[in-house]
């Protein structure tokens, strides 16, 4: 089930709901983005807007243990160890012209960022707990220093009281 952005910005604390109407009224006249609309009425900071459209888009993507996944090698070489471990991407595969990125729900926003500017491909997300995003970096990305423990401080999704979807 799609949770509205206004939902989640509401649960957030950053919006009162009597706010998300005259968003919602405002976004009827003007066909503009909730939280585009949003930040212009009342400040709300885009970075409460992106961490409510990732617990959004938590709810509607797959979620998958990058441990266990197969992970194609022919698509190892579209990211560098560093890239992988700084923006929090894990490249698994075709799925006919689009490429199935994995990354973790606190790391969406900067992986989305990261693959528009730096792979010239369509791709699409899974999402996976910090921990075993970690793991899988590990063995498929392997860098000196650069363990699962930097992943584990993430919020993963039971704690932020979402389900995943199947």
């Amino acid at each position: 089930m799609r949770l509205p952005i206004g939902t989640l910005l509401v649960d957030q604390g950053v919006l009162t709901p009597d706010q998300c109407t005259q968003v919602l009224e405002k976004q009827k006249v003007t066909h503009r983005p909730f939280g585009e609309i949003a930040e212009e009425m009342f400040g709300i900071e885009a970075r409460e807007v992106e961490r409510a459209w990732a617990k959004q888009y938590a709810t509607l993507t797959r979620w998958v243990d990058p441990r266990i996944e197969a992970i194609d090698p022919a698509v190892r070489e579209l990211v560098t160890r560093r890239q992988a471990w700084q923006f929090r991407v894990l490249p698994m595969g075709y799925d006919g012209a689009e490429l199935m990125v994995c990354t973790t729900q606190s790391g969406l926003v900067r992986a989305m960022n990261f693959t528009a500017r730096q792979l010239p491909l369509t791709c699409y997300f899974v999402l996976s707990e910090p921990q075993a995003m970690g793991e899988a970096l590990m063995r498929v990305y392997p860098m000196e220093g650069m363990t699962q423990d930097l992943l584990e401080g993430e919020s993963p999704a039971w704690q932020t009281g979402l389900r995943r979807a199947s």
